[in-house]
Order: C-alpha cells, then structure tokens, then sequence
C-alpha cells in the first residue's frame, strides 16, 4: 500500500526520510484557521484529520497528515494565545521576547488514514521548551543567523535554536520539528506497515 506525506513542509518530509520507507509527497489545500473557541489541542487534531481527508480525495493509500502550533499556555484552553509562523523578521523578534524565560508547549496533531479501510488513527504530541531568559541583542544575534519565518514558535530546534534553551521536556524530539515518529511508527505497524 502506498504511503503518502500530506504536507508541503520540508521539515516533516526530511524526517521521514529517515525511516528510510518509500512515500509521496501530496500538498493539502485547507483553510488552517482556528475556530471559534477552539482550543490549541482541538485545532491541531480538527487540521491533521482535515488534511488526510483532503489528500484522500485525489489519492489512495496510507495518508500521513500533521499539524503543528505553540502556545504559551497548556494547550487544552480555548484562549490560549498560538504562535504560529512568524512570516517576518518582526514578528519573529516578538514572538521570541514573549517566549523569552517562559515554557512554550509544542501540540503536534498526527493523523494516518487508511483510504481502503477508512480507519483514521490520531494522536496529538505534547513537547515543552523553556527559554533562557533572552536578552534582545540575543533574539536578534539569532534571528540574524537563522532563517526560521516558516517554524511555529520562530525557532529551530535542530539548528541554532537550542541555544535559547533552559530545558526540553517531551518524548519524541521529532515532534518538536512538526512529525512524531515514535507515535507514527506505531500507528504504521497498526496498518502492518513495519519500520524495522
């Protein structure tokens, strides 16, 4: 059965990669906006589900859909303030003095649809950074050496970004750069898809 990443983001198809499985890459065209008292939680399982539904319609197979947002609060309250992606220099300086020594929560939605079946598995992933406290000659020393206007949070975890670090808590790393791959290989041998 094919397997196929719903996604456009290089982040999540370079991890997959890593399992060294066959995929294609098919790009969901979905309105992304959070709804009316919709909680952090809610929003990114409501968009994983919608984007593997979405790519059904024009292919068929084992459909793997993600969605990724940070907030300041614990992610399960309707007015937890998201941080998406910043999409310019200024709002990424911004949303990292508002982070700076505070615990951002990461919620990661993963979504794998069986276009045969019709089962849907989904699983949201929880991950929390806490900031130093940054200075703002350090958030623009960082935004100066690091592109990160397309990563929620306006950071890379896996590139310079662990250095506006105090602490991570979560267990899968990879979810923090937008795929859980621990979860996901489980969802996978639920389909008789085996990694190893």
């Amino acid at each position: 059965m094919s397997l196929i990443l719903a996604s456009s983001s290089p982040f999540r198809k370079a991890i997959l990669e890593k399992l060294r499985i066959d995929f294609k890459v098919a790009a969901p065209n979905i309105n992304e906006r959070r709804k009316n008292g919709e909680s952090p939680f809610n929003l990114v399982n409501r968009l994983s589900k919608e984007k593997a539904l979405e790519v059904a319609k024009s292919h068929s197979g084992l459909i793997i859909a993600s969605d990724q947002v940070a907030t300041l609060g614990n992610g399960n309250n309707e007015d937890d303030e998201i941080f998406t992606k910043p999409g310019s220099h200024e709002n990424a300086f911004l949303e990292l003095r508002k982070s700076s020594g505070k615990t951002i929560t990461f919620l990661t939605g993963l979504a794998l649809l069986n276009t045969e079946t019709l089962k849907i598995q989904t699983h949201v992933e929880l991950f929390k950074v806490t900031f130093k406290q940054l200075s703002d000659n350090q958030i623009l020393s960082y935004l100066n050496k690091e592109d990160v206007l397309n990563c929620a949070g306006s950071f890379k975890s896996e590139g310079l970004g662990i250095a506006l670090f105090s602490s991570m808590e979560g267990n899968d790393p990879n979810s923090l750069i937008g795929l859980p791959t621990i979860q996901l290989i489980k969802m996978l041998a639920k389909e008789n898809v085996h990694i190893l």
